[in-house]
């Protein structure tokens, strides 16, 4: 029975050996496709853009601060108090590792509260974009720079909705 524990014993020893291994090598990957680029901005500039999403329009302006970031007058999880919608808008900005170097004030109108966050992302992405033109082909693999043109379909002539079909009676 000894030599049955003990060839039980050694197989276990090496397998949490080999999962410490392979999450030490898993913690290095992820840390290092974070990108640290370099942006610095002068005391008195300001960056303008506007972002669009379905039909939200947010007019989007980044000045060097602490990281305070304003929507329609009110801070940002004030204005957005689900935490998914605040991690949206602020998504351009991690990208970047900027959220911590500038402040952040936007006028939104229109669309929902889902596309006005989307709205604001793609604002505060054009803005880095002006702010520094190298940090493009980071915020473009993120798809941070592209307009999302998806919008409600129109109602057709004859449907009841976009594309249903009144019930069809054969008698």
């Amino acid at each position: 029975m000894s030599e049955e524990t003990n060839n039980e014993t050694t197989p276990v020893e090496e397998t949490p050996t080999a999962e410490t291994t392979e999450e030490t090598t898993t913690e290095v990957v992820e840390e290092a496709p974070v990108l640290n680029p370099v942006l610095a901005l002068a005391a008195d500039a300001r960056y303008t853009a506007t972002g669009k999403r379905k039909t939200a329009v947010a007019r989007v302006t980044l000045k060097p601060g602490t990281g305070v970031i304003t929507v329609n007058g009110r801070e940002l999880n004030e204005y957005f108090p689900r935490p998914t919608l605040q991690m949206t808008a602020k998504e351009s900005l991690e990208k970047v590792n900027s959220v911590d170097k500038v402040d952040v004030i936007a006028r939104v109108h229109g669309g929902g509260v889902a596309a006005q966050a989307g709205a604001v992302r793609h604002g505060i992405a054009r803005a880095l974009l002006e702010a520094n033109a190298d940090l493009r082909g980071e915020l473009k693999r993120a798809g941070f720079l592209t307009r999302d043109a998806r919008v409600k379909e129109r109602k057709k002539a004859g449907l009841k909705k976009a594309r249903k079909r009144p019930q069809f009676s054969k008698r």
